[in-house]
């Protein structure tokens, strides 16, 4: 991918520095902020979130189950 060199007033710099995580790029900041996602960022979204979604989908089965079980012990 090539390179393209671009004017900043100081403002415009310091505003743009400011919003720069350690170790990211000017470029990856740019597009982080014009809404651009990249698929370094993209790859850790959830990763986090697995175990609780597994423990809030394994939870609504259960209650399902245990609900299940009243109606029929009701309807015997």
């Amino acid at each position: 991918m090539g390179t393209k060199t671009i004017s900043l007033d100081e403002e415009a710099y310091e505003r743009l520095r400011a919003h720069k995580r350690e170790g990211e790029s000017f470029s990856a900041v740019v597009k982080r902020l014009a809404g651009e996602r990249s698929w370094q960022e993209v790859t850790g979204i959830w990763a986090g979130e697995v175990d609780g979604l597994e423990a809030a989908v394994e939870d609504g089965r259960e209650r399902s189950r245990e609900r299940r079980a009243r109606i029929d012990d009701a309807l015997e």
